[in-house]
């Protein structure tokens, strides 16, 4: 299969081209600035080896409808991870960026026929790290929890999974995968902090970058025929990155949010319930 994968300097996006590669894709990588250490390294001796090579990189301002169009014909499917990953100024740059792209990406490939989309979306959309309003509703939190974001990052990736609800209505051939991505990280030990408090709005959550990528990739490439058109899915760790249990957490910091009926916080669980991206996606955190 070749991949597209917009974004593909960033941290996620490092991981899910050299995990394609291994896997047998050929890899369209995007972004909009020069190749990162690694997949300059990757570069440079796939054009030494190979007569056809299986990576290869484009400078694209996704920004730009035609650019995208035309950088992403040719693929089969498509990793969009291209956003600005913070709300920066907390007014217009992050928002506005962020719709565009994920707009023109999913636009263009409705155009070009392509069928399989994974976009990264965020654990933002609910009100968690970046926002002033918190109201949960339960825990663990599911796709089915209201999205209340009072923020512009949080906000922008809630219009991109309404682009990708639109944009399979009007191309029903698509299918694609909004992942809810939470704090993308090496390892577990790199997200534990000596302070509980300083993450209470985040809930602790963190995920392993190689098994996000994994996620992604598992979105484009599968055929379990579980799901079709457009689905939301978390993307956390099933253990939370704290030191104290969760229930513990729970008490201290959010006593006043029920916990769903049959779910419990023992030891430490995470609040996040990942289980619909086991069950149509297969994924289980690594």
């Amino acid at each position: 299969m070749k991949i597209a994968v917009t974004g593909c300097n960033g941290l996620v996006g490092t991981r899910v081209v050299l995990a394609a590669l291994e896997q047998g894709h050929a890899v369209y990588g995007i972004d909009t600035v020069p190749c990162s250490e690694p997949l300059a390294a990757l570069l440079l001796h796939e054009l030494k080896d190979g007569d056809q090579p299986r990576f290869k990189f484009q400078r694209v301002d996704l920004l730009d409808f035609d650019a995208t169009l035309a950088a992403l014909e040719g693929a089969d499917a498509v990793v969009q991870l291209a956003a600005v990953s913070t709300p920066t100024d907390y007014k217009v740059i992050t928002h506005n960026t962020n719709v565009v792209i994920s707009w023109n990406v999913l636009r263009a490939a409705a155009e070009l026929g392509i069928t399989r989309v994974a976009q990264a979306s965020s654990v933002n959309v609910i009100a968690l790290a970046y926002a002033d309003y918190h109201e949960f509703d339960y825990f663990p939190l599911d796709e089915d929890h209201p999205c209340r974001p009072d923020e512009p990052y949080g906000l922008s990736k809630v219009i991109c999974e309404l682009q990708a609800d639109t944009i399979v209505r009007r191309y029903p051939f698509m299918r694609v995968a909004s992942l809810r991505l939470s704090w993308s990280l090496p390892s577990r030990e790199e997200a534990l902090r000596d302070d509980p408090k300083r993450r209470k709005s985040d809930l602790w959550g963190y995920v392993q970058e190689d098994s996000a990528a994994e996620a992604f990739l598992l979105a484009v490439t599968g055929e379990n025929g579980r799901w079709s058109g457009h689905e939301r899915f978390f993307i956390v760790a099933p253990d939370t990155s704290a030191n104290e249990d969760s229930e513990e957490l729970w008490q201290t910091y959010w006593r006043d949010v029920p916990l769903k009926e049959g779910k419990d916080l023992r030891g430490h669980k995470g609040f996040f319930d990942c289980s619909k991206a086991e069950r149509l996606l297969g994924w289980v955190h690594r």
